[in-house]
């Protein structure tokens, strides 16, 4: 490990707290040198044009340009660079978006710092790395439960053909927003769909099928 070259690793998340947790902790491996912290995207483009990292690790939800839409500008104008998202969301929607656009990693912010590290040592080396929720996402799109929807499932599944967000959706049942992912989670598994597209389409067909009846 005496000889072994640094991995330079760019930081791109908007929150501050986690930009600043991450950097301290990483410094604290020999092997790893953070060549750049920043908090959008665009900013990270720039810093990454002039250190040239090799392992961009970005989040996903950020203002101005989000980091599923960021990955094809790093790999276009920072070729060497792979791209390992770290992001607390482990929906098929954002894992397959993220690998469809050039995504080498991605990995869940509550895993251990070990696995961070490892991800990060995985993509330098040129091979992938997704944590385990990640990778039962990825593997396994089939529903385990194909049952019918409730009543609670179908009266969300219509707000969301309406257009209405996790937050007007929980305020309308007075339950939580993170009540209201979790049926959104397990309505795509039962209709087996992966995007909230697909969600709003089967309801579309079913108003269709129902008119024509």
């Amino acid at each position: 490990m005496t000889d072994r070259a640094k991995i330079k690793v760019l930081l791109v998340d908007n929150h501050p707290l986690v930009l600043d947790g991450l950097r301290k902790v990483l410094e604290t491996f020999g092997h790893i040198e953070i060549v750049g912290a920043a908090g959008l995207a665009l900013t990270g483009l720039e810093i990454a044009a002039s250190t040239q990292p090799a392992v961009v690790l970005m989040d996903i939800n950020m203002p101005k340009l989000n980091g599923i839409d960021a990955i094809e500008q790093f790999k276009r104008e920072v070729p060497k660079c792979r791209v390992v998202m770290l992001s607390m969301h482990d929906t098929r929607e954002y894992i397959s978006s993220s690998v469809a656009r050039g995504a080498s990693g991605y990995v869940l912010k509550d895993v251990p710092t070990a696995e961070i590290v490892a991800a990060i040592e995985a993509v330098a080396d040129g091979r992938t790395y997704f944590s385990s929720g990640v990778r039962e996402a990825l593997v396994d799109p089939k529903p385990a439960d194909t049952g019918p929807l409730t009543s609670r499932e179908r009266a969300v599944l219509l707000l969301i053909a309406e257009g209405k967000s996790n937050r007007e959706i929980a305020e309308s049942f007075n339950s939580s927003v993170a009540t209201v992912e979790t049926h959104r989670k397990n309505l795509k598994k039962k209709l087996g769909v992966t995007t909230t597209a697909g969600l709003v389409r089967y309801v579309l067909d079913c108003q269709a099928g129902t008119g024509n009846s």
